[in-house]
């Protein structure tokens, strides 16, 4: 597929207490692992819908948040708590480098989610995620972050938003972008050790330096799109080490 934009991206403009985001790669990829170019009629066997709904439209993956609002108990049905489409592989990494195209065609936000679910120190087994959104990149920690068990808990009591808000410093950060929606754009994600780097059309859009990226075993590779709708091509991870070495 023709990538048919070029991001916008001012470096200049990074707010001063952003950490400057490398020029070059962190990573040096190795064997490819998996690769999806979403040309059959369904998704194939090895994706699985993790919160749904996705489906392959044109040669893409199409991702439409239905859980859009929370919704009481009543009637006999439980409870449902909104939350983004997400769409899930099983593929053990530790060091890695994620390509997907991506396309915000009404999709507020868009995202490639590391997790772990044997790991029992964070909600479900989160581990990290790599977000974009039309007006900005966020990368998060949420092993060590939002996700962490206490964290996580204290976001339901008022009264601790303060101790956790402090918890959260630097476990995060959103760096500013200007995207166009209905417009494709290459998103690469690349952890390795505690940091995490990202670009879009080969250009620097996010960096984080935190101790949950480091996670031993990443599991799990999620896509997820909040909003309607979100698309995603050519898929391909990387096994990888430090462009260092």
């Amino acid at each position: 597929m023709i990538i048919r934009s070029i991001l916008v991206l001012s470096t200049a403009a990074i707010a001063a207490d952003l950490t400057a985001i490398p020029e070059g790669a962190l990573a040096k990829k190795k064997e490819l692992l998996f690769s999806d170019d979403f040309e059959g009629a369904e998704p194939a066997a090895v994706w699985h819908k993790v919160v749904p709904t996705f489906s392959v439209e044109k040669g893409t993956l199409k991702g439409t948040q239905t859980r859009d609002q929370n919704t009481p108990a009543a009637d006999g049905k439980p409870a449902v708590t909104a939350h983004a489409a997400v769409h899930g592989l099983e593929i053990p990494t530790k060091d890695s480098v994620v390509e997907v195209k991506i396309r915000l065609d009404g999709a507020s936000m868009v995202d490639v989610e590391f997790d772990d679910r044997k790991y029992t120190g964070a909600h479900y087994g989160h581990l990290c995620r790599a977000q974009v959104r039309l007006n900005g990149v966020t990368l998060i920690d949420e092993r060590d972050g939002s996700m962490r068990n206490d964290i996580y808990e204290m976001s339901k009591d008022p009264t601790k938003t303060a101790e956790r808000t402090k918890l959260l410093e630097g476990r995060s950060a959103t760096y500013p972008a200007k995207l166009e929606a209905g417009k494709w754009y290459t998103f690469v994600v690349e952890t390795v050790g505690d940091e995490m780097r990202v670009s879009l059309d080969g250009k620097p859009a996010g960096y984080l330096k935190s101790p949950g990226i480091a996670h031993e075993t990443k599991s799990k590779i999620e896509l997820g799109v909040a909003g309607k709708d979100g698309f995603f091509d050519d898929i391909k991870v990387w096994n990888a080490e430090s462009a260092k070495k």
